[in-house]
């Protein structure tokens, strides 16, 4: 049984930063791409990050600089660390297996003054 659990999310300032973590089981951690999406009301999930299992990387274009993607194969885990976060990152965060239905449970992401 595949579990992905989500943490690390919460209320911060307008350049604030947060880091949320991924804590996957029930997989063969280390041969699956990993994937961070978000989602706000009313609107699709987007991608907003990915790591192969070799660990390269991409962003969608709106956090290029700002988000991080890594993993840490060991732990099974997967983070994205969020610096300079604006408004418009509020969003509930999904943790993915890419290419796979398998989904964590989300954690919320509110950036506000």
């Amino acid at each position: 049984q595949v579990q992905l659990v989500e943490s690390g999310g919460g209320l911060v300032q307008p350049g604030g930063s947060l880091r949320l973590s991924c804590a996957a089981s029930g997989i063969i951690f280390v041969i699956f791409d990993m994937a961070w999406y978000r989602q706000v009301p009313g609107k699709q999930r987007e991608l907003v990050a990915r790591i192969t299992n070799r660990g390269s990387t991409n962003y969608a274009d709106s956090v290029k600089g700002r988000f991080t993607i890594s993993r840490d194969n060991t732990k099974k885990t997967v983070y994205l660390q969020m610096n300079n976060l604006k408004p418009e990152d509020t969003a509930v965060y999904y943790c993915n297996v890419w290419d796979k239905n398998y989904w964590g449970q989300g954690t919320q992401v509110t950036v506000s003054s």
